[in-house]
């Protein structure tokens, strides 16, 4: 497989995998029918709609999305909703899950249930986003720019395997993956950069395989030639990066969001770690990151 460059790519990159069954929690709000309906359309789903099945023929017809091509599951009530959806991907019905209307916490909170949830023992979700920018020869994997607050070091690790395996589904065979920090030099007095470091050093010993690591290193070494050149660093990943990765969701979230509203980025994002992928998307985010948000989980279900 031809490595996906731009975002368009994954449409016919999740075609090749063949129709999923997508789940969509309270799928009642315009965007989301909207983004569901296109990936019904493109044929890389056939969607399951759990909500308030009058609300969503109403929404749909409003926006242009035939309601007969959407499975809908009358279920009116939000968390039972959500209940429902993750059930359907637990029991195998479904594979992938999506969030609609619902809060972000309810959603977390169907996914992460230790009875009737979707988290394996010993994993932790992650969210991935994959960013296409005008000023950048290829896609930007970045993580975690949604769910871990501060991760651990065991965490960071599980984002990089995380990160690695879509990287793969993306048809980028080894990866060059950037731990990032503040600096280019291990610090002490900056505990990041002992993180970056180590995991670095885990990839070199073939502790983490599939990817080639380093850090830590700034933003501008791991996506610029330019400030490689000046500053005279010798690394495998500087200035070519195909991930980075973050030290925590503010630094994280920031450039995500900077990339998307100043630098003209288009998005596609997956929660990481369940027994299936998940789409958490943003309110503010538009039909069309939904629908590369659907196509992308497609591509790793």
């Amino acid at each position: 497989m031809e490595p996906v460059r731009h975002l368009e790519q994954l449409i016919n990159a999740a075609k090749s995998k063949g129709k999923k069954k997508l789940a969509v929690a309270y799928g009642q709000d315009p965007h989301t029918i909207e983004a569901v309906g296109r990936a019904v359309k493109e044929g890389i789903v056939d969607a399951y709609l759990t909500g308030d099945k009058e609300s969503i023929k109403k929404v749909a017809a409003e926006h242009n999305v035939d309601p007969s091509t959407l499975n809908i599951i009358n279920v009116p009530d939000e968390k039972k909703a959500i209940a429902e959806s993750v059930h359907m991907v637990r029991s195998g019905e479904a594979d992938i899950l999506m969030k609609g209307l619902c809060s972000s916490a309810n959603y977390m909170r169907g996914i992460l249930n230790k009875e009737k949830g979707l988290l394996p023992p010993k994993e932790v979700l992650s969210h991935i986003t994959v960013v296409e920018v005008p000023t950048y020869p290829k896609l930007l994997l970045l993580s975690d720019v949604a769910v871990i607050i501060k991760p651990t070091l065991e965490q960071k690790v599980k984002i990089v395997k995380y990160c690695i395996k879509v990287a793969h589904s993306l048809g980028i065979e080894l990866p060059k993956i950037a731990m990032l920090s503040a600096v280019e030099k291990v610090n002490p007095k900056m505990p990041s950069t002992l993180d970056c470091a180590l995991i670095s050093k885990m990839n070199q010993r073939g502790q983490i395989k599939g990817a080639i690591i380093d850090g830590p290193l700034a933003l501008d070494l791991a996506v610029s030639m330019e400030s490689v050149s000046i500053k005279k660093v010798k690394s495998e990943v500087a200035g070519d990066a195909d991930a980075l990765i973050f030290p925590c969701i503010e630094s994280a979230n920031a450039v995500y969001k900077a990339l998307v509203h100043l630098a003209k980025g288009r998005l596609a994002a997956v929660v990481t770690g369940a027994t299936a992928p998940c789409v958490l998307t943003s309110r503010a985010d538009t039909d069309e990151s939904k629908f590369l948000s659907i196509a992308l989980a497609a591509l790793n279900a």
